[in-house]
């Protein structure tokens, strides 16, 4: 690996400009303007360790502020027609292309991921804009014909209200933009609380919704962000006047989110852990593997939800891979994010860096054999000691614990196997269930993986990796995962309550399965 820092400083003053981002007292808003009386949240960058800004967290009078705020303009907002709520959504998504450039250097250094991985982010909250346009067209419901005489059934789908909204760090922007573009179509208004990691990233798109609600007059509350820890998120994970919860993060806190919700009969939509695999077959192009492996392992410096973390290499070409993936990761650039020329940048804090060097150790205890080796990158460049290095361990046993563990780190697991049945018990062997991928050329092998009797996670890939998904499908995995989807396919009927209607236009009333009430 070469370790390549820069020496230039970097200079986030224009774009933090751009996204109205220079006042310190930002922190709670529920459209126009902030506002917030807690005590101060301090983002630092993992970039280079300085402070980026100072934001105010949100108080108890303060949530109460945006859910009265926000309940009022649901009763405005739910009666707008679902076409003009759409070409809201279009408008935030030319703001989107305006500001892209400078909310993707934000995403970069405020959470450390490749400049290139930020403005991607960027870009896929301007797809969802745009699927939610169509889609807000397309808010079908079926019409069924009843076994009565005179009767038409049918049924129609009705915003939920409020939309909590719980995002993590390693996608401050672009899950958000998921639940919230696809929310507001459906008639919906949102409360988000965005990761204590990434409190500006969060600032910045509200600011960039507040120029479109006042360019078309709309009336605070459709759009709302609220600052701090896990108290506020319990505020909101606890209130019933929010009927519809989505999290995104670890599976502990979906295992207290999912409980709390269910107590009070709210609906959660959750998107947790993963554990994802790459199954290389004898037949796999290894040109394309070595690619996917990589990105997938290393990219966001292991960082995603489908970040690859075990590679199931079939026996009788697994010195090659390990070998061809030890020259990858010999080519791999380390440094500051918003220098193109690097591949990786930083963790997330040293918090992150910690749990990195536990899990490599862990790994060593348990029999794993180091083939990459891992550590903290020191020296010019280097200064916020969030860099490490991508690494690799072979293990012989795919059930060990540290190995059904998910470290959000870029540690890789490679293992053998013998054949396909073997490779798909391996994969399918961990709690949790959300991206998977085989590499073949082989046609019968990728339909047995594609199969019921294959994979059980809810994203499966044939030829690419377990990262990058496109918003045009349903996102989100089973098990541990949480079981919720996001973003494309029906994922919209999450933020919308289902109504049967039967209407009677006869003379008569018949009562279904012919059951006889005379008076």
């Amino acid at each position: 690996m070469q370790n390549v820092a820069t020496n230039s400083q970097v200079n986030m003053e224009s774009e933090l400009l751009q996204l109205g981002l220079k006042q310190v007292n930002l922190g709670t808003s529920t459209g126009m303007e902030f506002f917030a009386s807690g005590g101060e949240l301090s983002s630092y960058s993992p970039v280079d360790g300085s402070l980026i800004g100072v934001v105010k967290m949100t108080t108890a009078e303060d949530y109460e502020r945006v859910i009265e705020q926000a309940q009022k303009a649901f009763k405005y907002w739910r009666q707008v027609p679902a076409p003009k709520r759409g070409e809201i959504v279009r408008q935030f998504g030319e703001k989107l292309r305006q500001h892209k450039q400078s909310l993707g250097k934000l995403v970069s250094y405020e959470m450390g991921k490749s400049l290139q991985e930020g403005l991607g982010e960027v870009q896929e909250m301007i797809d969802i804009c745009d699927f939610a346009v169509g889609l807000s067209r397309q808010l079908y419901g079926l019409t069924m014909h009843s076994e009565r005489p005179g009767h038409r059934m049918y049924e129609q789908w009705h915003p939920l209200g409020l939309v909590g909204i719980i995002s993590a760090f390693n996608f401050p922007v672009a899950v958000w933009s998921w639940n919230s573009a696809l929310a507001w179509i459906c008639g919906d208004v949102c409360i988000w609380k965005g990761s204590e990691k990434t409190p500006l990233c969060a600032v910045a798109c509200q600011n960039i919704w507040n120029e479109v609600a006042k360019e078309n007059n709309l009336p605070e509350g459709i759009s709302s962000v609220i600052t701090g820890g896990a108290d506020i998120g319990e505020m909101m994970v606890t209130d019933t006047r929010v009927p519809l919860i989505s999290a995104t993060g670890s599976t502990r806190m979906g295992r207290i989110v999912g409980a709390k919700v269910a107590e009070r009969f709210g609906k959660s939509l959750l998107e947790l852990g993963g554990n994802n695999a790459i199954i290389v077959t004898e037949n796999a192009d290894l040109k394309m593997t070595i690619i996917g492996a990589v990105f997938g392992a290393c990219g966001t410096a292991g960082q995603r939800c489908t970040t690859t973390r075990r590679l199931i290499i079939h026996e009788s070409i697994f010195d090659e891979v390990k070998s061809k993936i030890s020259a990858a990761y010999g080519q791999l650039k380390i440094g500051n994010p918003l220098n193109e020329n690097n591949h990786v940048g930083p963790l997330i804090d040293k918090d992150a860096v910690r749990l990195y060097l536990n899990s490599i150790e862990e790994a060593k205890m348990q029999g794993g054999k180091i083939v990459v080796e891992g550590g903290v990158l020191q020296g010019e460049g280097y200064e916020s000691g969030c860099y490490v290095k991508p690494c690799v361990i072979e293990v012989k046993d795919s059930s060990l614990p540290i190995v059904q563990h998910e470290t959000f780190a870029p540690i890789l697991y490679i293992m053998k196997y013998s054949d396909l049945d073997e490779a798909i018990s391996m994969q399918n062997g961990v709690v949790q269930g959300l991206s998977s991928s085989i590499m073949t050329t082989n046609m019968r092998q990728a339909e047995k993986f594609l199969s019921c009797e294959g994979s059980d996670c809810g994203i499966a890939n044939v030829n690419i990796g377990t990262s990058g998904a496109e918003i045009g499908g349903a996102f989100g995995g089973e098990k541990e995962t949480g079981g919720g989807r996001e973003s494309g396919s029906d994922a919209w009927r999450n933020y919308m309550r289902r109504q049967t209607n039967t209407i009677n236009y006869s003379t008569s009333l018949p009562l279904a399965q012919g059951i006889k009430f005379d008076l």
